[in-house]
């Protein structure tokens, strides 16, 4: 269910900035999207929520273009970028943080940031970058003291933060973030969701991939539910809560891994290996 007349992106009518239409995805023989769609507004924190295996990282790799979607559509910004190539989609303003610590660890903290922003377009102005990822986010100030610590040595969150400060060293329409708490400690998480909410206050519209519902929903007005590759509920928070109760019961904190499923309902495989 789309609902911008009471979505905190603006007015009454305006476009979402991202939408999947019936978007699906295959790895090889298996089936992991089926007919997935939902709708991100200008500036609001959507989450997106499921047990292990339901096909949530997949859904970012396909906006992203790192997994080519099999049918559907994609939308931003009024653009189809269905069949762009990754670099075109991260150039377009959608900066993608993926599961794990995505550093390179025998770089420095400023020569990861250095890279990112090259790879992004914006390597004509390398200062600005390194100001932007120091500097606009009060959360990353604790890098500008690391900047020439190789990034392997940095603690999980540290490098975690590292991984939110790439994705941000030039401006960015949409962040994806997926599983930013995985491994990592109590304070290191608290740490990483006051970050999230710093560049969600900047008004960068986020979707947030998480297993640990009170963390997702904390930080989100809207959600997803997805389960076995499929929309189960979108809306927000108090729209999708039924959905969540019924479908997720087990572990309304972290959802339940050994839920996977293997067999979709209709028959086709999934991809029980593949989030």
């Amino acid at each position: 269910m789309t609902e911008q007349a009471t979505s905190p992106s603006g007015p009454v009518g305006a476009e979402p900035l991202l939408e999947l239409r019936n978007v699906e995805a295959t790895y090889g023989p298996y089936r992991a999207l089926f007919g997935v769609s939902f709708t991100v507004p200008q500036g609001s924190a959507v989450a997106l929520v499921g047990s292990n295996g339901a096909g949530k990282s997949t859904v970012a790799r396909v906006i992203s273009g790192l997994v080519r979607a099999s049918a559907g559509s994609i939308r931003f910004d009024g653009h189809d970028i269905t069949r762009w190539p990754a670099w075109r989609i991260a150039r377009a303003g959608i900066a993608h943080a993926p599961e794990g610590r995505s550093v390179f660890a025998t770089l420095t903290v400023e020569e990861n940031l250095l890279l990112a922003a090259r790879s992004a377009g914006g390597g004509g102005r390398p200062g600005e970058a390194l100001d932007r990822a120091f500097g606009a986010f009060g959360a990353f100030g604790q890098l500008a003291e690391r900047r020439h610590q190789l990034a392997g040595t940095l603690s999980g969150g540290e490098q975690r933060m590292l991984s939110l400060a790439k994705a941000l060293v030039v401006p960015q329409r949409l962040l994806m973030v997926d599983e930013l708490s995985l491994g990592l400690a109590p304070q290191a998480v608290d740490e990483v969701f006051d970050a999230l909410r710093a560049i969600r206050d900047t008004g960068t519209s986020l979707l947030v991939v998480e297993q640990h519902l009170d963390r997702a929903l904390s930080i989100a007005d809207r959600a997803v539910v997805l389960v076995r590759g499929q929309v189960a509920a979108e809306g927000s928070l108090s729209e999708v809560q039924p959905a969540i109760t019924q479908l997720l019961p087990a572990h309304p904190s972290t959802l339940d891994t050994a839920s996977a499923p293997t067999q979709h309902p209709l028959g086709t495989p999934l991809c029980p290996e593949v989030e």
